[in-house]
């Protein structure tokens, strides 16, 4: 059988704790500078020379307020507050790199379509080709509240239903919009597009009304990678439909493994080539010239963890305000209308194991993660292992310090993973889509279902 490369991210986010929290306190950690756009641009550098191929970064566009009935604990502990748009340092990251690409995340359910597509084609175009969009439909109340007037968020199902004619629109911009010729920058004639070949998608839906034409011209991607999260069955059928980048988790493997079949599945029944999406899923990784100092290493990272911090993200994960509850009783099971696939881990491991709240969000590897500490020798084993247990095609790697997480991580274990194909060469400069798949060309596979709008041609303008 034939070795294939990882998919290697970096995974962070435009705020000084992303996922383990309390480690801002840490004398090596640099994400207090996370507003200094030399910040963003040192960290392109790193992974980028490292041997990453992206840098996936999260957002959020609420506050999390469940913890103690406000947002007192995650201002105080930093927990993904404040926080920054994460679109505008992409610029200044890719004129300082060449390879590395960038997977951003924005919400269907807070934007608009019309105006989101044209950022991420000027992203496209200024990055050249390498753009990706992490498409999630946010689960905040207070991201209702604030920005569309709702006490609550919108329910679950309706949200995907938004997201779905979201990309379609998206799709019929980036798409069919403009014909591949369109632009034809003719000096001599004062004619720099032909307005034949441009055209409005007269789109009249349930949730949105686009009446015109994209406002930018073809990009090197056209429509930029199409990352997306969410493990629902709601949100898997979401992913067969549109997804190139499956960013999958649960804390049980052999789970995961049968999620990443459900959606391949899903995937075929909509005309689409399994092969034509790959899963990454989350993990941790403290890693070292020997096991031995890498524990030591770990040990020392964890007492900077910070236990209500993690309480404060998983109350707002849940709905639940687990302020409420002691945090050495076992977990017990809410109904909520909350991220759904993380409140069903988290029940079906405390029944299985009746772990309590402390042992499921303390330490290194909160939240049923998946945790590696060792030499890259020893990493890249267990690497190899759990990919071929869980059936992901990569690892979004996140970070307890920064820069020292993402340093070590390109030090010790990325030249391991090369040396056994499993990670890419630097090559020549490609798109984002390229160096996922392969391949010559920058575009959406034929068999994606945006590309049926590359033959849709409506009246000109």
């Amino acid at each position: 059988m034939s070795i294939t490369p990882f998919v290697l991210s970096a995974f962070t986010m435009s705020t000084v704790s992303h996922g383990n929290y309390g480690l801002w306190r840490h004398p090596a950690d640099t994400t207090s500078r996370y507003t200094d756009v030399r910040y963003w641009v040192e960290l392109a550098k790193l992974l980028e020379a490292g041997g990453f191929d992206a840098l996936f970064i999260a957002d959020a566009v609420g506050q999390l307020d469940v913890f103690g009935g406000d947002a007192s604990a995650a201002l105080a502990r930093a927990v993904q507050t404040p926080v920054t748009d994460p679109l505008l340092a992409v610029s200044a990251m890719a004129a300082a790199t060449e390879h590395l690409g960038f997977g951003i995340t924005v919400s269907t359910t807070y934007e608009h379509p019309y105006l989101l597509a044209r950022k991420f084609s000027t992203l496209d175009h200024l990055t050249d080709g390498r753009i990706g969009w992490n498409i999630v439909t946010s689960l905040l109340d207070s991201a209702a509240r604030n920005i569309i007037g709702r006490d609550r968020q919108i329910p679950h199902d309706q949200r995907y239903a938004m997201a779905q004619e979201f990309v379609e629109v998206a799709f019929k911009l980036w798409e069919g919009s403009w014909e591949p010729d369109a632009v034809v920058r003719d000096r001599a004639s004062g004619v720099y597009t032909d307005p034949d070949k441009v055209h409005p998608i007269a789109h009249e839906g349930t949730y949105f009304s686009v009446p015109g034409a994209h406002l930018v011209e073809p990009s090197p991607q056209r429509t930029p990678v199409l990352f997306q999260a969410g493990t629902s069955a709601a949100g898997r059928e979401f992913a067969a439909r549109n997804a190139e980048l499956v960013f999958a988790s649960d804390p049980r493997p052999d789970v995961l493994r049968r999620n990443i079949e459900d959606v391949k599945r899903r995937a075929a029944a909509c005309g689409r080539s399994p092969g034509s999406i790959k899963f990454i899923t989350s993990v941790e990784i403290v890693t070292d010239s020997s096991d031995s100092a890498a524990r030591v290493k770990a040990d020392e990272l964890a007492r900077y963890h910070d236990l209500d911090g993690g309480l404060v993200l998983l109350s707002a994960l849940s709905g639940v305000d687990w302020s409420q509850y002691g945090v050495d009783r076992p977990i017990e099971q809410f109904d909520t209308d909350a991220s759904r696939s993380i409140l069903a881990a988290v029940d079906d491991a405390g029944h299985r194991q009746r772990i309590t709240l402390r042992d499921y969000v303390g330490g290194l590897g909160g939240f049923g993660g998946q945790l590696f500490v060792g030499s890259a020798q020893t990493v890249a084993d267990d690497l190899e292992a759990y990919a071929e247990r869980a059936g992901v095609d990569g690892f979004n790697i996140a970070y307890h310090i920064t820069p020292g997480s993402f340093a070590d991580v390109a030090e010790f274990l990325i030249p391991e993973l090369r040396r056994r194909g499993r990670a890419r060469p630097t090559g020549e400069p490609v798109s984002l889509r390229q160096r996922i798949f392969g391949g010559s060309s920058a575009l959406l596979p034929d068999d994606h279902p945006a590309a049926a709008f590359r033959q849709k041609r409506i009246l000109p303008i």
